[in-house]
């Protein structure tokens, strides 16, 4: 029988995903810089997905990086890339949870500068080699590459954003760290 913290625990973690996943749709949304040969767009979204990643941990982050992405690509008539950016952005947040979930278990400057390393580089290929590979397939591989640059810039924005909007959050409430998990 469930006990009303652990009821409470489970409607936060619901309540949460659902509140991250629309702020995840509107980063994408909000900002879009059109990458003509592949018909996508460079975005946000990942500021919202490595803000998720950290605050709330992997599982969160997969849910609301990967709905939310798909959810905007149909919003803004992208639907052909949406089950896509689904899998890629929902995995881009679940190992970058992953990572700062094992890295991060000490918040000192070291394990926030090789976490922010190793997330960089994960999250990067996650996202950049997903959609080259799939760019590649859709609009063949000389489309794809030019998409390349655009994604590594806008990986290193999200977990730049992503970072000091979570760390202005724990200032500002501090038993916001107990959300992760």
């Amino acid at each position: 029988m469930k006990t009303v913290s652990s009821v409470k625990s489970t409607s936060f973690k619901i309540a949460s995903a659902a509140i991250l996943t629309a702020v995840t749709v509107v980063m994408t949304i909000a900002v879009r810089i059109p990458v003509a040969p592949t018909r996508g767009y460079i975005n946000l979204g990942d500021l919202a997905i490595y803000f998720t990643a950290l605050s709330f941990g992997p599982v969160t982050a997969f849910i609301a990086g990967g709905l939310g992405t798909a959810i905007a690509d149909i919003l803004s008539g992208f639907s052909q890339w949406a089950p896509f950016s689904f899998i890629i952005h929902g995995l881009q947040g679940l190992a970058v949870g992953l990572i700062f979930k094992i890295l991060l278990k000490k918040e000192n400057n070291f394990s926030v500068i090789l976490s922010g390393i190793i997330v960089f580089a994960v999250g990067t290929v996650i996202m950049a080699g997903g959609y080259f590979a799939v760019g590649s397939i859709m609009a063949g591989a000389g489309a794809a590459v030019v998409e390349i640059p655009g994604n590594i810039v806008q990986n290193l924005a999200g977990i730049i954003g992503g970072y000091l909007l979570y760390s202005a959050v724990k200032k500002a409430y501090p038993p916001f760290v107990n959300f992760r998990s």
